[in-house]
């Protein structure tokens, strides 16, 4: 997996970890992979709606220790 960029979402809650992967995928090519990492339990079903209906792919997504991690290829 070639990621290009890694988000700290920690202690944010909603809607602040889908405004940041926004805004930092948006200054991705399309292909890279963003990896974001958020506490707010939220953010699992946001961020999966959120990148289907902007064209991107969640590619994995696994919890540890608490927090939710995220990659997702920008479509």
């Amino acid at each position: 997996m070639n990621i290009k960029q890694v988000l700290d979402a920690k202690g944010l809650a909603c809607p602040m970890p889908i405004v940041k992967a926004k805004k930092a995928i948006n200054q991705l090519e399309s292909g890279d992979v963003l990896e974001i990492h958020a506490t707010d339990k939220g953010a699992k079903n946001d961020l999966a709606a959120w990148s289907k209906s902007g064209g991107h792919e969640v590619l994995e997504f696994k919890e540890e220790n608490n927090v939710l991690k995220f990659w997702i290829k920008k479509g």
